[in-house]
């Protein structure tokens, strides 16, 4: 995994453009907000599960890190273990630096 993109990560959540945690990843996906989701490695199967199941329906793209929930937290300011990017151009350029890690 890219180690730059949680220093991107840092800057979207200063610009303002991701919502941290289950319920504000779904909140975003269901308004059509939600351009990329990003999962940390330590999640439970049964969360991995519902939010799969919600991007799946919204056809929100999702991808797997290697990187756990204090990571993500260190990086964005507030521990997450899913993290919903809400702009386009941050979203394509973290599919790029994750593009070994997507998931349809």
């Amino acid at each position: 995994m890219n180690e730059k993109l949680l220093p991107l990560l840092g800057i979207a959540r200063r610009a303002g453009r991701l919502s941290l945690g289950f319920d504000a990843a779904t909140e975003s996906m269901q308004k059509g907000k939600s351009q990329l989701l990003l999962l940390a490695n330590d999640l439970s199967e049964r969360t991995v599960r519902n939010i799969s199941m919600t991007a799946r329906h919204t056809e929100t793209c999702m991808i797997a890190t290697d990187f756990s929930m204090q990571q993500f937290g260190a990086a964005v300011g507030k521990d997450a273990g899913i993290i919903s990017v809400n702009d386009k151009g941050f979203a394509e350029k973290m599919k790029t630096l994750c593009a070994d890690k997507e998931h349809p």
